[in-house]
C-alpha cells in the first residue's frame, strides 16, 4: 500500500527545533525576502516607496528602517496584516507553522499554552492566519473549459439544546424553534483544483453566486437537492442521489464531501462550535488545507508569511479586543 503524504519525509521541511536553531538575522531575512521579493528582499520605503532606506533599530534590537527621502521609520511587517505587533518575528514564525501542522485546524486555547500568550492573542492571531489564507481566494473564479466541478452545502450553528422535561421540549425541525445563527456553508471544488466556499441563509441563495464565480462552460455535480434545480438552465449539471448511490455514471460530489468532513472534524475536535461572523473564516481555512493537503509544511507556511506580509491591515482584527 502506497505510503501516505503526511508520513512521508517529503511532507516535513520544517520543524520547530530549524525555527528555534535559526538566528534572527534568519529570520529577519526570510521575512524581509518575503515582504519585497520584487528587490530579493531590499527593503523599500512603505510610505514612498524610496529605495533610500537604511537600519535603525529600535533599543530592543526591533528590527526597524527610516527612510532618507520622507525620514519616517517602517519596519518589516508595517501596513500589513501584522502591523504595530508585539510578539517577536520568531514567535510569529512558530506560530504559523504550528498552525499549518495541524491538518484539521488548531485550537486557539492549545496556541496560547504553547506560545505562553493570553487567550486573547491567540484568537486574534489565529483569525489573521485565516485571513492571510484567504487571500488566496479572492476574487477566484473557478471552472472552464473541460473542468468538473462539484458544489454542495451543508448546515452549521444551529444546534438548539433541548429542555430537560419532555412536554417541554419543541420540534426543532420547525422553523421557528431553530437557532437564528443557523447558516449554510455552500462550497464550489473543482476536480483536481481549487475550493471556494461562502455563507448563505438557504442553499438557493448560493444559485446567483455559483453563476457569477463559476465560469459557464463548467460541467457541474451536485446532489438531487432542490435548492440547485435553477442550475440547469445556465450549466450542464450532473445530478446524483444519495439514498442510491454515492457516485453513479460519473456523478458524485465526493470531494465537496471531503471538504465538509474537514470542517466537521475541526468543529468537534478543536472549536466545537463555529458560528455566526466566523464560519466563513473557518470555512476558508479548511478550504485552504484541503486544497494543499499535500504540499510540504514548509512551503505552506512561507505561503502563509508571503499572504500575510502581502495583505494591508486587518479590518476586521485590528484593534478587535478594544472595539
Amino acid at each position: 500500500m502506497a505510503q501516505h503524504f503526511l508520513l512521508s519525509s517529503a511532507a516535513k521541511t520544517l520543524s520547530l527545533l530549524d525555527v528555534m536553531k535559526a538566528s534572527d538575522a534568519q529570520v529577519e531575512r526570510l521575512f524581509a525576502a518575503l515582504r519585497w521579493p520584487e528587490t530579493d528582499g531590499q527593503a523599500d520605503c512603505v510610505h514612498c516607496g524610496s529605495l533610500s532606506v537604511y537600519d535603525c533599530r529600535r533599543p530592543n534590537g526591533a528590527p526597524r528602517f527610516r527612510c532618507k527621502d520622507c525620514g519616517k521609520d517602517f519596519s518589516i511587517t508595517s501596513g500589513t496584516l501584522f502591523a504595530s505587533h508585539k510578539l517577536s518575528l520568531r514567535t510569529y514564525l512558530l506560530a504559523i507553522l504550528l498552525f499549518c501542522n495541524e491538518v484539521k485546524g488548531k485550537s486557539m486555547l492549545a496556541m496560547s499554552r504553547e506560545l505562553g500568550l493570553s487567550y486573547k492573542s491567540a484568537f486574534v492571531l489565529c483569525h489573521k492566519l485565516r485571513e492571510a489564507m484567504a487571500q488566496e481566494m479572492k476574487g477566484r473564479t473557478m471552472g472552464g473549459e473541460g473542468v468538473e466541478a462539484e458544489i454542495d452545502g451543508a448546515v452549521f450553528g444551529h444546534y438548539v439544546k433541548q429542555e430537560n422535561r419532555k412536554e417541554d421540549r419543541k420540534d426543532r425541525r420547525l422553523a421557528a424553534n431553530q437557532s437564528p445563527r443557523k447558516r449554510f456553508v455552500v462550497v464550489v471544488r473543482e476536480r483536481q483544483g481549487n475550493t471556494t466556499p461562502m455563507i448563505f441563509k438557504t442553499e438557493a441563495d448560493a444559485t446567483k453566486w455559483i453563476a457569477a464565480r463559476v465560469d459557464r462552460k463548467t460541467v457541474l455535480h451536485a446532489d438531487e437537492a432542490p435548492s440547485w434545480n435553477a442550475l440547469h438552465a445556465r450549466f450542464d449539471v450532473r445530478r446524483i442521489n444519495h439514498e442510491q448511490a454515492y457516485s453513479w455514471d460519473g456523478a458524485c460530489t465526493n470531494q465537496a464531501e471531503s471538504f465538509f468532513s474537514r470542517l466537521r472534524r475541526a468543529e468537534q475536535g478543536h472549536h466545537h462550535c463555529i458560528s455566526g461572523p466566523y464560519l466563513l473564516r473557518y470555512a476558508q481555512e479548511a478550504s485552504w488545507r484541503e486544497d494543499n493537503r499535500r504540499v510540504a509544511n514548509g512551503a505552506q507556511v512561507r505561503r502563509v508569511v508571503g499572504n500575510a506580509l502581502a495583505a494591508k491591515q486587518s479590518v476586521d482584527f485590528t484593534g478587535y479586543w478594544q472595539r
